[in-house]
């Protein structure tokens, strides 16, 4: 294989955000690593292209730069981070756990505990972005400086917008907005937290495939390395309020059913700025759903079951829904010209510019019949 390929694509990668610390990071961290050698290998490389996430920032705040992290470096600046001492910590951790007849179940709790502790320690929110900040260390350490380097940084990637058809997307159940999106739809939360204007940093798909196949046409055989934010916060920012008003008219539309068949009516969704207020609005206002015999004991388990659910969901995702970064796009906007410049068509076939979206149409006409179709296809597989 090292004989015959010349160009190495690497998009695996475990996108749980609270994953075992040990999964992420042989897939995040040491699969980039492995790739890198491996493509070092290649005879006739001609360039190494490697997807992480915009979020490798953590929780940064204001214009957020294209920048490569150093090898060791950390958000929170408190000490010169280790790889392979974050690896032995996860594998002494599974030997003593097993030392002590540990359950699976406990040792993967343990894990996925210790990922956390670990990636809040150096500042990043969660195990998913810090393995992959770690990710892109190791990329840029164990590739040889010869063989051209392009990181491409989607933001939160949604169903595509043209290709291979309008509202394709992939993957259950839902993650970030479609979780919510769907959740509310369903009348299982009518509350949220965030800020109406937190800026949502959205990506269709297909735009980010796109600006994968124009960064490996520029930069075969140009030595270099790249970092490149694809999102939409900068060129064509999308606010929660937005997003609100988008949800209401689309399941005010087109409501989903509920278990009794009956059709979901949706009010404006509600937005709190802190767990302690969402939790305070989940517990006063959560409607109940129970009938039959044992009805104020039935109807507590149901409502602390949900209320558990959504606290779990927003804590997940609490430093998207109150992000506070706008992640630069100069890089992006400059491979664009390049391409450009090179006869590429970015109109109808390579396109990836985010200026082009306009929102409230993708929403109703594209992004919400798709996830709602989506669901409603799987509901009818269960």
């Amino acid at each position: 294989m090292w004989r015959e390929i010349d160009i190495v694509v690497h998009t695996a990668a475990t996108t749980t955000l609270d994953d075992r610390y040990d999964t992420a990071l042989s897939i995040n961290t040491y699969g980039a690593k492995h790739v890198a050698e491996f493509a070092t290998r290649c005879v006739d490389i001609k360039m190494m292209l490697h997807v992480s996430t915009a979020y490798v920032c953590g929780e940064k705040s204001g214009v957020i730069p294209e920048k490569a992290f150093g090898m060791g470096e950390t958000i929170s600046g408190s000490r010169k981070l280790d790889v392979d001492e974050e690896k032995l910590l996860s594998e002494e951790l599974i030997g003593l756990l097993r030392g002590k007849n540990a359950s699976e179940e406990e040792i993967t709790m343990a894990l996925k505990d210790l990922g956390l502790q670990r990636a809040r320690l150096h500042g990043w929110p969660n195990t998913y972005t810090w393995t992959k900040a770690m990710g892109e260390m190791m990329m840029r350490h164990h590739l040889n400086r010869n063989v051209p380097l392009a990181v491409v940084r989607p933001t939160m990637i949604t169903s595509t917008i043209r290709e291979p058809f309008a509202g394709w997307l992939e993957g259950f159940p839902f993650r970030t907005i479609d979780n919510i999106a769907i959740n509310y739809g369903r009348g299982k939360i009518n509350s949220f937290i965030g800020d109406p204007d937190t800026i949502i940093d959205l990506i269709p798909a297909d735009m980010v495939v796109n600006a994968m196949i124009v960064a490996m046409v520029i930069h075969a055989n140009r030595p270099s390395c790249m970092i490149y934010h694809v999102g939409s916060s900068m060129s064509n920012p999308l606010r929660y309020a937005d997003f609100q008003s988008f949800i209401l008219k689309y399941f005010t539309d087109n409501p989903l059913v509920n278990e009794d068949g009956k059709p979901v009516k949706v009010g404006k969704l509600i937005l709190v700025d802190s767990m302690e207020s969402f939790q305070k609005h989940l517990t006063q206002h959560y409607p109940p759903r129970s009938k039959g015999q044992n009805y104020f004991q039935s109807l507590h388990v149901d409502v602390k079951r949900n209320i558990d659910k959504a606290m779990q969901v927003a804590e997940i995702y609490r430093p998207y829904a109150l992000f506070k970064g706008i992640l630069d796009d100069t890089n992006t906007k400059a491979l664009k010209a390049t391409a450009v410049d090179n006869g590429v068509d970015l109109e109808s076939v390579f396109c990836f510019d985010p200026s082009s979206i306009d929102w409230e149409d993708y929403f109703l006409r594209i992004h919400l019949p798709g996830i709602s179709g989506a669901f409603k296809l799987k509901r009818a597989m269960l």
